[in-house]
């Protein structure tokens, strides 16, 4: 899908998906409640026709990939990849919950609650993804959290600077500042393996587990979540400090973009992991597929070298 394609996709209807919806309607557009500031007259105008948005209280204004890129603090290229991946309504919030008491309002998102990750349907959307329950527990986190007055619940996995990755079955979004998350073991290491998402670093996690689930092995090394490959300016001074580092990015152009930049600032330093995982687009569908097991498990051919699978 194109830019141009991209700025097609009606407003309203994404608007309705993030819970937003017009305080009134006229013929061919509709005031919203502003999800910027806190207000009580609608400023914030939505022309259904030319598909167009803009905000009267701070003169701002534009197609729906601006509206993203407003709603969510985030650079024009995360917007697009946004647009591009997000299809479905998130999951409304079933049941009641306690408020907690510092709310944090980011990009439209308030966040009223994080606590420990049990809710049994987002549980089912980890187990569908392939994941390891105890591992997503003991690394995410639910939260809950608010979007035009409706309430919503997501895994969430915290980056450096406070914010959150939230994902749930039908959206997939951030609560602001957007970060990457540096997960640093006890010891110094001299090697750190770099993740664009984090549902990636769980499914490594997850592998390892399965392959040799009486020492997983992960404290050896370093790891970086990059949580958007517009991230990748903020993690470069931090690879910079390591001998070796590992890319287990996703298998098409921006996972290549993303290490031929690292390749040029960390040259031979550099490896390229996702030939472990090759003919798949990212790691959790190596792991979705079960390929790992697959590997392990199939018959030796003579006079030929085992394959070794992800032996990482």
């Amino acid at each position: 899908m194109t830019d141009e394609q991209i700025k097609t996709r009606p407003i309203k209807d994404y608007l309705k998906k993030r819970g937003i919806h017009p305080a009134r309607e006229y013929s061919g557009y509709g005031m919203y409640i502003s999800p910027f500031r806190k207000e009580d007259t609608p400023s914030l105008k939505v022309d259904y026709t030319k598909n167009l948005w803009y905000d009267f209280g701070s003169n701002e204004g534009g197609s729906i990939i601006d509206l993203v890129m407003k709603l969510d603090r985030c650079p024009f290229n995360d917007a697009i990849e946004h647009l591009r991946e997000q299809s479905f309504t998130p999951v409304e919030e079933q049941l009641s919950f306690s408020f907690h008491r510092n709310r944090a309002r980011n990009n439209g998102i308030t966040l009223m609650e994080e606590k420990l990750l049990e809710h049994p349907k987002l549980l089912e959307y980890l187990q569908s993804r392939k994941i390891d329950l105890p591992i997503a527990v003991k690394h995410c986190r639910e939260i809950h959290y608010s979007v035009g007055g409706r309430n919503y619940f997501a895994v969430g996995f915290a980056n450096d600077t406070g914010g959150y990755e939230i994902r749930n079955p039908s959206f997939k979004g951030c609560i602001a500042p957007k970060d990457i998350t540096h997960i640093r073991q006890e010891e110094k290491n001299a090697s750190c393996f770099v993740f664009e998402g984090f549902m990636d670093y769980l499914s490594l996690l997850t592998i390892r587990h399965q392959l040799n689930p009486e020492y997983p092995g992960s404290n050896w090394h370093d790891n970086i979540i990059l949580n958007s490959t517009a991230n990748l300016q903020k993690a470069l001074p931090l690879l910079a400090d390591y001998d070796w580092t590992y890319c287990f990015l996703d298998n098409d152009k921006a996972g290549m973009t993303v290490f031929r930049e690292m390749e040029k600032e960390l040259g031979y330093r550099v490896r390229d992991s996702s030939k472990h995982y090759s003919g798949y687009k990212d790691l959790n569908e190596y792991l979705c597929a079960g390929a790992h097991l697959k590997s392990r498990q199939a018959p030796e051919k003579p006079n030929q070298k085992p394959k070794r699978g992800l032996r990482i």
